[in-house]
């Protein structure tokens, strides 16, 4: 399975799709079971005859493989958070239970984590699959920081603070709700920091260049 965010320590990761998963393989070694039997639980979970819906068991359970120690292939399963749930309710125990709030609280960030990119996507597609290049596992901060920096130098406020000020829900995309200006001038500013991520790391150095950008064309249009 393809992953838009790599797996971390705890085999945890975002499929393209923009869904958190788990891979069994970590679940195994975490919940410290073989694999073979957390793949056996698993079997169980979404035979037809379990009374799992065959639509929980495709959207919750998809099947995949890794290679092992000597090279062959071998299947795993890739789950959902309520894959996940599923599957490790019935383990108990002091660690099992340690485990299962770590995932929990595991996922809770992934998904966190997907939400802050949906949005960053949806305002500054350009420059968020470049943060993407730019960094091996970006985190919700790579993509808020430089969105949001943006938003202040054109509008001179957060989303979060112009979705307020226009009484928006919170998610919704403000681009509608800016002038053609706006628009553009976001645009020219995202294609101009996607070299400044490379060239100038530093985020207020980034900053101050964006600022004079914007004012050198505000004066060219004068």
């Amino acid at each position: 399975m393809r992953e838009l965010i790599p797996k971390d320590r705890y085999g945890v990761f975002v499929d393209t799709n923009d869904t958190a998963r788990v891979d069994s393989l970590y679940v195994a070694q975490f919940f410290e079971k073989e694999h073979k039997n957390v793949l056996r639980d698993i079997a169980r979970i979404i035979d037809p005859t379990s009374g799992l819906s065959e639509e929980f068991a495709r959207l919750n359970f998809e099947p995949s493989s890794y290679t092992n120690s000597q090279n062959k292939k071998q299947p795993c399963y890739m789950m959902t958070r309520d894959g996940f749930t599923m599957l490790v309710m019935g383990y108990t125990g002091q660690k099992a239970m340690k485990f299962k709030e770590l995932y929990i609280r595991r996922f809770n960030e992934m998904e966190q984590f997907i939400k802050t990119l949906v949005t960053a996507r949806k305002e500054f597609p350009l420059l968020t699959e470049n943060i993407k290049l730019l960094h091996e596992n970006p985190k919700p901060y790579h993509f808020s920081n430089e969105c949001d920096m943006i938003n202040r130098i054109v509008t001179g406020m957060s989303a979060k603070q112009f979705r307020q000020a226009h009484g928006l829900e919170k998610g919704t995309s403000i681009r509608p709700y800016l002038t053609d200006e706006q628009v553009k001038m976001m645009e020219t500013l995202q294609k101009v920091d996607i070299g400044l991520l490379v060239a100038v790391p530093d985020y207020e150095q980034r900053k101050r260049y964006l600022e004079w950008y914007k004012t050198k064309l505000l004066e060219k249009t004068a």
